[in-house]
């Protein structure tokens, strides 16, 4: 293998950033926290956007939603835009992408063509032939769904027959195109069929591959879980006693200086009428009422989902000691980004710009170069994954990526290199159109055309319960915040054109 360092990318789906069982003893993740103990932990690390397609983009561009298109859901990444996987790729590598792209939308237009869309999205045929790069990925092996999800197809299809699983409809609500939404917790579909042992089995074939071909290799694991629907195989489904977990709590009155659109998530039949404007679905705006019993068990079987994805995670480490690859590979484990259960009254996701949401898992190992056994709470944001990895790997670093080359703070020899993050969601034009600024102690939301928001300090507040925004005497601090968050949006343009005459 040559002494260029390969890279190996593992991402979770909505993954909480506390559900790593080396910090939270209520899960256990032994995979995740191997990766702990060998690695650096960085427990400050943010995405650019709490929804996939954007920050799926993100990670492979080096740049903002705002600034590489794929703004939010149901939006595409341009096939024009430049990835790391073209920067690896031109430079030798092999690249790589098993699971879950979603840089795409399910529906395709003639001006917006999908290939993650229907029909082409379950003609097996098609994929079983398709040999083009995809995103600067030079091999994908993709798949749509979330657990039983109708959007099956692709190449978690094909391999479901090849094992011989000819009824893996019976697994899934497919090809109606409907979901049983009464099929809850326990998923009937066998474990060794189950999208994670998918993965795994693929991802150490290509290892393998490059391997033998003595190729240095850009690789990215991709896993589905635990985004829900809450759905899991026996006997994971029943791994957790939902009365034994801790159950994040609302406190009274928490919303009552947030915005409106807190107050009415908190409602049992909301009126979100006049957030939408284009007729689209937006993530989070509907009634987050729930029963303390039901929460109970969606989070033990959130647990479970994560549980068994540790499994499969580990059998992709073990490949990497198998092959003698791990002393040459650069481990890079994180989620797109995070998910509430419970959190302030809130489930899943939506525009409510809490750590719960935005923050997310964050392990890195590298043998020799990333420090051992630490635990690091310099700043993180996905968006610097693609610079950083570049530089690892000793290329240049595109003028056109906003992300900051990380290198350094990840091997331990400077200790910080961002002052702050920058947050983005975007649904609506303008109703839901919201931008968080986060630095080592306060969170600053704004919300295009409008004057409310949200500040918090996270040192003396770190739950967030005590919105700042309309206190009067912190408004010389808001205004400070304020400024800070022009400042850094000033300040993540890209100057793609270099500077080349004195005029």
């Amino acid at each position: 293998m040559s002494n260029r360092p390969n890279i190996l990318l593992i991402t979770s789906d909505q993954q909480h950033w506390n559900t790593i069982g080396a910090f939270n003893n209520e899960i256990s993740t032994p995979n995740l926290d191997r990766l702990v103990r060998e690695g650096t932990t960085f427990n400050r690390a943010y995405c650019p956007n709490p929804t996939c397609t954007p920050t799926r983009s993100s990670i492979i561009t080096g740049q903002y939603p705002s600034q590489h298109g794929a703004w939010t859901l149901g939006t595409k990444l341009s096939e024009k835009a430049r990835t790391v996987g073209e920067e690896f790729l031109d430079a030798g590598y092999e690249t790589a992408l098993i699971g879950k792209a979603h840089f795409q939308p399910l529906v395709s237009t003639p001006e917006y063509p999908s290939l993650e869309a229907y029909p082409v999205l379950q003609d097996l045929d098609f994929w079983k032939k398709f040999d083009q790069t995809y995103y600067g990925f030079r091999h994908v092996e993709l798949a749509r769904n979330h657990t039983n999800e109708a959007h099956i197809g692709q190449h978690y299809a094909i391999w479901l027959e090849e094992k011989g699983c000819t009824h893996w409809r019976d697994y899934f609500q497919a090809p109606t195109g409907t979901m049983d939404k009464s099929v809850r917790h326990k998923w009937t579909i066998p474990e060794e069929y189950h999208y994670d042992a998918w993965i795994a089995e693929r991802t150490n074939v290509q290892l393998e591959r490059y391997k033998q071909e003595d190729n240095p290799f850009l690789l990215w694991a991709s896993f589905f879980d635990p985004h829900p629907p809450y759905l899991v195989p026996e006997p994971w489904d029943t791994m957790y006693d939902p009365e034994k977990l801790t159950i994040p709590r609302v406190l009274a009155g928490e919303h009552d200086v947030n915005p409106p659109h807190f107050q009415l998530a908190q409602q049992e039949k909301p009126d979100f009428s006049a957030y939408k404007e284009s007729g689209f679905a937006n993530h989070g705006l509907h009634s987050h009422k729930h029963s303390e019993a039901g929460l109970r068990r969606n989070i033990a079987t959130y647990y479970g989902m994560t549980s068994l994805m540790d499994k499969y995670i580990g059998r992709i480490l073990d490949k990497l000691d198998e092959l003698d690859l791990a002393d040459n590979t650069l481990v890079v484990f994180t989620s797109d980004h995070g998910h509430f259960y419970g959190h302030h009254g809130l489930i899943a996701k939506g525009p409510f710009h809490y750590e719960d949401l935005i923050r997310v898992p964050m392990l890195v190992r590298y043998p020799g170069h990333v420090p051992a056994g630490h635990v690091n709470a310099s700043m993180q944001s996905l968006v610097d994954f693609a610079p950083t990895l570049l530089r690892y790997a000793g290329l240049a670093i595109p003028y056109t990526m906003s992300g900051k080359d990380q290198s350094e703070v990840w091997n331990g020899r400077q200790d910080a290199l961002r002052t702050h993050i920058l947050c983005e969601n975007h649904h609506e034009p303008t109703t839901i159109h919201l931008k968080t600024y986060v630095d080592e102690r306060y969170k600053l939301t704004v919300y295009f055309n409008q004057e409310y928001g949200e500040m918090f300090d996270l040192h003396q507040d770190p739950e967030e319960r005590y919105n700042l925004w309309d206190k009067r005497e912190y408004a010389d601090l808001k205004s400070k915040l304020l400024l800070k968050y022009v400042w850094a949006e000033l300040g993540k343009e890209p100057l793609f054109m270099p500077r080349v005459a004195n005029a």
